[in-house]
């Protein structure tokens, strides 16, 4: 076990690729954080997480609001003392009806940004004090490959997920000092379980595997797997 003894917040864990991370990264030996506007949701993953032999506790957030998140890293440092991982997953993408970018409303688009990227910063800002308090700590957001390959009809996630990207790569350089390593990965199907489908190994494990590098290395690759680059 890997991350023996880590806790990790997983935002947007109750469902789909989020509720895969938080198994995945509870098998690995983390205490987990299950924090979801879903909170029935999240509530199945902890007692799932608890049944196989592990720890979890389920906190419901809405990413887009400064309280509720302060809230989540209060749960997490109430219950466990301590914030080691945080998977910065929450995000709107399957309630998206693919439409021309002449269709998308202002207000729809301020939804996407407000969950997909504002609530990036303000989860961070949330652990961060932590984090610091600690000398160490490991951020991973979830970016997509939709940010490279410019996928139309999706312009406000599309974009959305392009800013988490520039988001990591500035964040990484202004919190590497406190070794805390920030980077982002993506992967297959954009990250994204459909319902009924099985679990992609490798997409659940993206979590755990970043978790483990270290501060001052930041992304450069998607498809499934975290490419590295340290930088100067």
């Amino acid at each position: 076990m890997r991350l023996k003894d880590k806790v990790a917040i997983v935002t947007g864990g109750g469902v789909g690729i989020g509720k895969a991370y938080a198994q995945g990264l509870a098998q690995e030996g983390a205490k987990v954080v299950v924090a979801d506007i879903q909170d029935l949701e999240a509530k199945k993953v902890a007692a799932d997480i608890k049944q196989a032999g592990g720890e979890a506790i389920a906190v419901a957030v809405d990413v887009t609001s400064v309280e509720k998140t302060r809230a989540m890293a209060d749960a997490a440092l109430k219950q466990y003392g301590r914030i080691d991982i945080l998977v910065n997953n929450a995000g709107l993408y399957s309630a998206l009806k693919k439409k021309n970018f002449m269709e998308i409303d202002p207000d729809e688009w301020d939804r996407v940004m407000a969950v997909n990227l504002k609530g990036l910063f303000l989860c961070v800002k949330a652990v961060y004090p932590a984090m610091k308090q600690q000398g160490k700590g490991k951020i991973i957001n979830i970016s997509s490959g939709t940010a490279l390959n410019g996928s139309p009809l999706f312009l406000h996630y599309v974009s959305s997920k392009a800013g988490v990207l520039g988001f990591t790569r500035a964040l990484a350089r202004e919190v590497g000092g406190d070794n805390i390593c920030v980077n982002s990965i993506a992967g297959i199907d954009d990250l994204r379980l459909k319902p009924g489908r099985r679990n992609d190994a490798r997409a659940a494990c993206g979590p755990a595997q970043a978790a483990l590098y270290p501060a001052g290395s930041i992304p450069s690759g998607f498809g499934g797997h975290s490419h590295f680059s340290r930088f100067r």
